[in-house]
């Protein structure tokens, strides 16, 4: 083990502690980026001894446009769901409840779409098999849950097997 891994051992996990702290502080002092890393230290040192197998992420680029399209899907979806609830009927919704069928067996990336699922409004993540094969989501309107199943494989589950697999 390398001195910037014993240091760091969850470099990814330190860098996201600092500007989380920093966004939630809501201002870029001094003070603010200081007490980050020193979070950014100090956590990962702390939780080291429960993450034995560090999830390996393959490729920043391919984690920034993962990044991007999920950000791209919430707002057409947040524009879709208003239009749901302003304009359609009651009746003429289809809520609908999904099993998404994983090739993922990495529990961060599991999480990670089961969380990407959740913030995307109009579905959420409600159950993941026992042996961790499929997930079961709830869709505001679906008329069609195959095209749904079929959306969330290609846009998020390809992607994510490309950064964590």
């Amino acid at each position: 083990m390398t001195l910037f891994h014993k240091v760091f051992p969850h470099p990814v996990l330190s860098l996201s502690l600092v500007v989380i702290w920093v966004l939630l502080v809501n201002t870029v002092t001094l003070n603010a980026v200081v007490f980050g890393a020193i979070l950014g230290l100090v956590l990962p040192q702390l939780t080291r001894a429960y993450w034995p197998n560090a999830p390996r992420l393959r490729s920043p680029l391919r984690i920034a446009g993962y990044v991007l399209v999920v950000l791209w899907d919430i707002v057409v979806a947040n524009v879709e769901v208003a239009l749901i609830i302003l304009f359609k009927p009651e009746a003429a919704r289809r809520p609908n409840w999904v099993t998404i069928p994983l090739e993922l067996r990495s529990p961060e990336a599991i999480t990670v779409l089961a969380g990407t699922i959740t913030m995307t409004p109009g579905t959420v993540s409600c159950d993941l098999a026992e042996n961790g094969h499929a997930i079961l989501v709830h869709c505001l309107h679906a008329p069609d849950p195959d095209a749904v199943r079929d959306q969330i494989k290609h846009r998020y589950e390809r992607r994510l097997k490309e950064i964590f697999e």
